[in-house]
């Protein structure tokens, strides 16, 4: 049975006066299965893209179950990200404020003194990487013995980031009386192994479909040969003149490229990419979000999990080779019900990249043509006049969880 809103699972008052305020209305499909499902106590599995409200969807049931008068952390939340950790226990705080929920955020490159103090205070939800985690264990600065609920945040990006042995060695830590939620955009086999080692009589949840495609994206690409990119980029964002742009390349070394290429057109712009400390990937996604610049040149580490709701354009500077990694990039616009707009350059050589994405996402990107010199010329002006202007970006009150991740 499909509920219709938050007050149909018997939640308690505090959690309520939360979701209120945080201007949760309509339940997305994965918080619809999900949330009965985890207050049921049941191992989930959930393949599900950026953008369909799965945060949301464990942090409620997570926030109703703990016990306040509990000294000793209830559930663990592990992501693969330092900025996905902090964001994470940021939105179950917030769920969580009226029931006085203490949350920790625990990663690397943040003093671990302070963090084992924290730890060893009334603590009841601890979000965190792998690596720090295992430190913690190592240490015996982390208490598990009362962890009944246990979190994997984008599992396929912990494969990919080489997080698998640490993460089955936390959860050798853990009580085997627990419930465990693992969510993946995609299920490759070391991803369904740890299920079936780790998980009791799992349900599955698939809402992939739901957004492979937004239709409050307008998706478009552009034939350009590789040298003419650069010069395609400055005439399109004249033209479009966006409040917001991510220009996302499939290497640090392309970032690199174009970042530089764009400060000389003097845009309000950063970069970011893997290689960087994730201190200073951190201040640029923050600054970013508080509109300090306009335009965020960034690799797939900027795709995932990271939430901004005010992106107006995404340009797929280089098409990605996979098609799931093009779903998370247009999915950095359109956010929260908005229109938003993605386009794409595609050389002579990627044509099978397009056509796997087609395939993937079921319909057809319109092919453009380039903007005239007269339409580029036409819109110096304006383009200018925003340009000298200190760019802010209005903020969506308490809209930081409808429908992320």
């Amino acid at each position: 049975m499909i509920k219709a809103n938050f007050k149909d699972f018997k939640l308690s008052n505090e959690l309520l006066k939360a979701i209120s305020i945080l201007n949760f209305n309509d339940l997305t499909k994965v918080q619809q299965q999900v949330i009965p499902l985890v207050l049921s106590q049941k191992d989930i599995i959930v393949k599900s893209q950026t953008g369909s409200g799965k945060t949301a969807a464990y942090a409620i049931p997570i926030c109703e179950l703990v016990d306040w008068e509990e000294n000793k952390p209830q559930a663990l939340v592990l992501t693969p990200t330092r900025e996905l950790a902090i964001q994470v226990k940021e939105d179950i705080f917030n769920i969580g404020r009226f029931k006085r929920l203490k949350v920790a955020a625990i990663y690397g490159q943040s003093p671990f003194y302070d963090q084992k103090k924290e730890l060893k205070q009334k603590t009841h939800i601890v979000v965190g990487t792998p690596g720090r985690i295992m430190d913690h264990l190592d240490k015996g600065t982390f208490d598990t013995s009362n962890i009944k609920y246990l979190v994997i945040d984008e599992a396929d990006e912990m494969l990919n980031m080489g997080f698998v042995d640490q993460i089955e060695t936390i959860i050798r830590h853990l009580s085997k009386h627990r419930v465990t939620m693992l969510l993946s955009a995609t299920m490759p086999r070391d991803i369904e192994n740890l299920c079936s080692k780790y998980m009791k009589d799992p349900i599955r949840i698939d809402v992939e479909d739901e957004n492979k495609a937004s239709d409050n994206i307008c998706q478009e690409r552009y034939n350009v040969k590789e040298l003419d990119k650069i010069n395609l980029l400055r005439d399109i964002t004249m033209v479009e003149n966006p409040d917001s742009c991510m220009i996302f390349c499939n290497t640090k070394l392309k970032v690199d490229e174009v970042y530089d290429e764009i400060k000389d057109f003097q845009y309000t712009s950063r970069k970011i990419h893997g290689g960087m400390e994730q201190r200073d990937r951190l201040k640029v996604m923050n600054d970013f979000k508080k509109g300090y610049f306009r335009y965020l040149v960034a690799t797939d580490v900027a795709a995932r999990g990271i939430d901004i709701d005010n992106i107006t354009l995404v340009i797929n500077y280089d098409i990605p080779e996979d098609k799931e990694s093009y779903v998370h990039r247009i999915g950095r616009t359109g956010r929260i019900g908005k229109l938003g707009h993605a386009i794409t350059f595609v050389t002579q050589n990627e044509n099978r990249f397009l056509d796997d994405i087609q395939e993937y996402i079921g319909k057809d990107i319109p092919l453009k043509t380039k903007p005239s010199m007269e339409i580029v010329d036409n819109s110096k002006v304006e383009f200018e006049d925003k340009m000298n202007t200190r760019p802010k970006l209005k903020k969506q009150k308490g809209q930081s969880l409808a429908k992320k991740l």
